[in-house]
C-alpha cells in the first residue's frame, strides 16, 4: 500500500513536470483541429489603390460547432506578389493579376483566388469628324465608341459601348443608343455617355449637307414659276442639289419629298406635276432639311401668255436681250407669238424693244428703268428692265473677314466704277458662291460660318445673257477672304493683380483660351492688349509685348482674343531697396501662430508694409504652414519660411516646440550639513505627453546664498546652517527645493 502511494505521487509529479516544460497543445490529438477555412469563400476582387482588405481565417475543432479565430496564427502566403502581398492575412494590391492565396495552420491548409484590377478611372468616347456631321452621313460616321480606361492595367481600354447609358440633349436634332446616331434636323446637342459612376459627353453639331436646291425644267434651266392650261399633259421637274466650286449638282428628284399647297390645282409625284383645275399651288420640295418651292398657275385656254426669260431683268448700257413671246392656246400647245405679239417700251429713252419672228431684241439705251410689255389678243405680260452704265470694276468693301463658327454675317458690300470714277451700290446684282462650304456657306442671302479655317468667297454678276455687246464688266468678279475662328468659350489669366515696378519692364501676362470645343491654347503673343491711364504703358519688343511701369498707382490691362476680352487690375509699385522681417526667426508651440511683419523701403525714401505680398513658402509644412502673414505650427521640428517681393528675396527659421506644462523636481526639501553636495533634477511634461530632464535649461537662484548657493547645472551646496529657498524656472514654470543646513 505504501509502494502504490508514492507510485501515485511520483507519477502526478511527473505529469506537473511535463506540463510545465510543454504546452498543452504538444499532447493534444492531431485530429482536434479537423481543417481551416475562410470567412467567405468567395473569390476576392481587389483594385489598386484601394484600402487594403483584412482576410480572417476560422478552425474547426473537433468535436464541437464553435469555429476558433486563428487568423494570427496562420502562415501566409501569396501566389503571385507581383500582383497582391498579403501580411497576417492583410491583403495590399500591387498591380492588375491574379494570384492565390494560401494559408496554413499546423497541417491544414486553406485557399482563396484574388484577382486585382486597376480602377475604371476615365471614359473616352471616340467618334468620328470631330463630332461635326451632315444629314444624309452614312451610318458608319454615325458611330460612338465608349472605352473604360483602366482595369487589366492602367491604360488599357476596353470597349463599353453596349454597357452604357447614352442620351441627346435635343432629340430634335439627333437621338442616340447603344452608340448609333440618329440623325434629325439641323442644329447642336450634347450626347452624354455613363458608364457606372464616370460620365463623358462631346458636342455635336448636325448641319445641312447642301445650301440650296434648284428646281430646273427639261431643258436644265432653273425656274422659279411655271405657267401651264388645264387639260396640259403633265411637266417634269427635277430637283438638284445647287453647284459649287467643291461639289457638283446631284439630282435628288428620287429621293426627296414632293408636295403640293393645292392638290385640287395640282398634284406633284417625283417632280411630275399634273393640272386638275385652274387656279395656283406651289410645289414644294424637300431633301435633309433643305426645301425649295415653284408657283405652278393653272390657267383656262388663251389666258396665258409666257416670256422667256421671265421676270425683271437688267442690262449694261449698249447690251441687247432676246425675249421670247409663247401664247398658251389650248392645252400641251405653246406656239411662239413673238412675231405677232405688240411689244412697248414705257420709257424708250431707257430701253427700246424691237418685234421679231422668233423673238423681240430689248436694246439698252441709257441708265433708267423701263416697263417692257407683250399684248396677245387681249392677254399681256410684262416685266421691269433696270439699265445700268457701264462699270469697269467691281470692288468689295472689305478684302477679308473675320468670323466665328456659327456666326452669320451680311454679305460684303460691292460697288461698281462708273466711267466718271464714282461708285454705284451693285450689291443685289452679286451673286456669291463659297470655294469650301465646309467652313463657310451663302444661305438665305447671308454669310454662314461652319468650322475653322480659311475660305475665299467670290462674287459674280448675276448671270444674264445678252444677245449682243455683252458687257465685259460681267466676266470680272471680286474675291473676299473669310477667317474663321473656333469660338472661345473664357480667357483665363492671373487670379491675383498684376504687379509692377516703376521704371522696369514685365512681359504682359500669359493667358489661355479656352475653346468652346474644349480645347485649349496659349494666346498671349495674339491677343491685342490695351491699357488704361497714364501709369504705365504697353511695349513691343523683340521678345513680345511688355509692360513699362511708369508712375505708383494701378491701372486695368484688357486683352482681346477672338470674340471674348479678359480685364487684368495691374498694380505699379515703387521700386523697393531692402525689405526687413521681423521677427527673422520664430519659435512655436504646437498649434500657435504668429504674424510675419514684413517693411519695405522704396527707392524715393518712403517706407510700407509689404507683409501679405511676399508670397511665404514652408519648407516643411508638415512642421509649419504660413496663409498670407500668419505661421501655424503643426508637429514638432524646425522649417524655414522663404519669399521674395520685387526680387528680394527673405526667409524666417520656425522652431516648433511641444508646450511645457508642468515642472516637477526630484527633491523638494533636502536637509544638509555645511559642505554637503546635492544635485536638483527637474523633469518637465509637455502637452503631447513627452517628459524630458530639463535641469540645466533652468534657470536657478538661491533665497539665501549664504546658506546654500546653486550651480546652473542645479548642484546644490550647504554653506551653513540656516534655510534657504532654491528654485529653478523655466518660463512661466517653477520648482522650489527647501534646504535646512545643520
Amino acid at each position: 500500500m505504501t509502494v502504490y502511494r508514492k507510485m501515485t505521487k511520483m507519477l502526478l509529479i511527473m505529469i506537473l513536470l511535463a506540463t510545465a516544460v510543454f504546452p498543452v497543445s504538444v499532447f493534444a490529438a492531431a485530429g482536434d483541429i479537423n481543417s481551416i477555412e475562410f470567412e467567405s469563400s468567395a473569390k476576392v476582387q481587389l483594385t489598386v489603390g484601394q484600402t487594403p482588405k483584412q482576410l480572417k481565417v476560422y478552425a474547426n475543432v473537433e468535436g464541437s460547432s464553435s469555429k476558433r479565430d486563428v487568423t494570427g496564427a496562420v502562415v501566409w502566403n501569396s501566389s503571385n506578389t507581383n500582383a497582391v502581398k498579403v501580411v497576417n492575412g492583410l491583403l495590399t494590391p500591387i498591380d492588375s493579376g491574379k494570384a492565390i492565396i494560401t494559408a496554413t495552420y499546423n497541417n491544414a491548409l486553406a485557399t482563396i483566388e484574388v484577382e486585382v484590377t486597376h480602377p475604371i478611372k476615365e471614359l473616352k468616347l471616340e467618334y468620328s469628324s470631330e463630332g461635326n456631321y451632315k444629314l444624309g452621313d452614312e451610318e458608319d460616321k454615325l458611330l460612338v465608341k465608349a472605352n473604360a480606361i483602366g482595369g487589366e492595367t492602367a491604360t488599357s481600354a476596353k470597349d463599353v459601348t453596349a454597357d452604357t447609358t447614352w442620351s441627346s440633349s435635343n432629340t430634335s436634332v439627333l437621338t442616340i443608343a447603344e452608340g448609333k446616331i440618329k440623325l434629325a434636323g439641323e442644329g447642336t446637342s450634347t450626347i452624354t455617355a455613363k458608364y457606372k459612376d464616370l460620365t463623358a459627353t462631346f458636342k455635336a453639331v448636325v448641319k445641312l449637307p447642301y445650301s440650296e436646291i434648284e428646281l430646273k425644267n427639261d431643258k436644265g434651266i432653273v425656274i422659279k414659276e411655271i405657267e401651264m392650261l388645264v387639260g396640259d399633259n403633265p411637266v417634269k421637274v427635277a430637283a438638284f442639289t445647287k453647284e459649287t466650286t467643291k461639289t457638283t449638282a446631284n439630282d435628288i428628284s428620287e429621293k426627296a419629298e414632293w408636295s403640293s399647297s393645292n392638290t385640287s390645282v395640282a398634284t406633284v409625284d417625283k417632280g411630275e406635276i399634273k393640272v386638275l383645275s385652274a387656279g395656283k399651288a406651289v410645289i414644294t420640295v424637300s431633301y435633309l432639311g433643305i426645301t425649295q418651292t415653284v408657283d405652278v398657275y393653272v390657267r383656262a385656254p388663251y389666258e396665258a401668255l409666257l416670256l422667256t426669260p421671265s421676270g425683271d431683268q437688267f442690262l449694261f448700257m449698249g447690251e441687247s436681250l432676246n425675249v421670247k413671246a409663247e401664247v398658251r392656246d389650248a392645252a400641251n400647245s405653246t406656239p411662239n407669238v413673238s412675231g405677232s405679239a405688240v411689244w412697248s417700251s414705257d420709257n424708250q429713252l431707257a430701253a427700246t424693244v424691237t418685234a421679231g419672228s422668233d423673238a423681240a431684241a430689248i436694246t439698252a439705251k441709257a441708265v433708267g428703268t423701263s416697263v417692257i410689255k407683250a399684248e396677245y389678243r387681249g392677254i399681256s405680260k410684262s416685266f421691269k428692265l433696270t439699265v445700268f452704265p457701264t462699270i469697269t470694276e467691281l470692288e468689295a468693301d472689305k478684302k477679308e473677314l473675320d468670323m466665328y463658327t456659327e456666326d452669320s454675317v451680311s454679305l460684303p458690300k460691292v460697288n461698281g466704277t462708273k466711267l466718271d470714277g464714282t461708285k454705284l451700290d451693285f450689291s443685289q446684282e452679286i451673286e456669291w458662291t463659297s470655294a469650301n462650304d465646309e467652313i463657310a456657306i451663302i444661305k438665305d442671302g447671308k454669310l454662314v460660318a461652319e468650322m475653322a479655317g480659311t475660305v475665299n468667297i467670290v462674287g459674280k454678276i448675276k448671270s444674264e445673257n445678252p444677245t449682243s455687246s455683252k458687257a465685259a464688266i460681267r466676266e470680272k468678279s471680286v474675291v473676299v477672304s473669310v477667317t474663321v475662328k473656333d469660338k472661345v468659350h473664357i480667357l483665363l489669366g492671373p487670379e491675383e493683380n498684376f504687379v509692377i515696378v516703376t521704371g522696369e519692364e514685365k512681359a504682359v501676362p500669359e493667358v489661355k483660351a479656352v475653346m468652346e470645343n474644349g480645347n485649349e491654347l496659349d494666346v498671349t503673343s495674339t491677343m491685342e492688349w490695351e491699357i488704361t491711364g497714364t501709369n504705365a504703358i504697353i511695349k513691343t519688343t523683340s521678345s513680345g509685348k511688355v509692360i513699362k511701369g511708369l508712375v505708383k498707382g494701378s491701372a486695368t490691362l484688357k486683352g482681346t482674343y477672338a470674340n471674348k476680352t479678359i480685364s487684368i487690375p495691374v498694380t505699379i509699385e515703387q521700386k523697393v531697396t531692402k525689405i526687413v522681417v521681423e521677427p527673422n526667426a520664430i519659435e512655436l508651440n504646437i498649434k500657435g501662430s504668429k504674424s510675419v511683419k514684413v517693411t519695405a523701403y522704396y527707392s524715393n525714401g518712403k517706407t510700407g508694409n509689404i507683409s501679405s505680398s511676399m508670397n511665404w513658402e514652408s519648407s516643411n509644412e508638415a512642421v509649419a504652414t504660413v496663409k498670407s502673414t500668419s505661421v501655424k505650427a503643426i508637429t514638432e521640428g524646425t522649417a524655414t519660411l522663404s519669399g521674395s517681393y520685387q526680387g528680394l528675396a527673405a526667409s524666417v527659421k520656425i522652431n516648433v516646440v511641444p508646450k511645457l506644462m508642468k515642472l516637477t523636481v526630484n527633491e523638494k526639501r533636502l536637509k544638509m550639513a555645511p559642505g554637503a553636495v546635492q544635485n536638483a533634477v527637474v523633469i518637465a511634461q509637455y502637452d503631447t505627453g513627452k517628459t524630458a530632464v530639463v535641469t540645466g535649461s533652468a534657470a536657478w537662484t538661491s533665497s539665501k546664498p549664504s546658506v546654500a548657493r546653486v550651480s546652473a547645472s542645479g548642484q546644490i551646496v550647504a554653506v551653513s546652517k540656516g534655510t534657504a529657498s532654491i528654485k529653478g524656472k523655466i518660463g512661466t514654470k517653477t520648482v522650489t527645493v527647501t534646504v535646512t543646513v545643520k
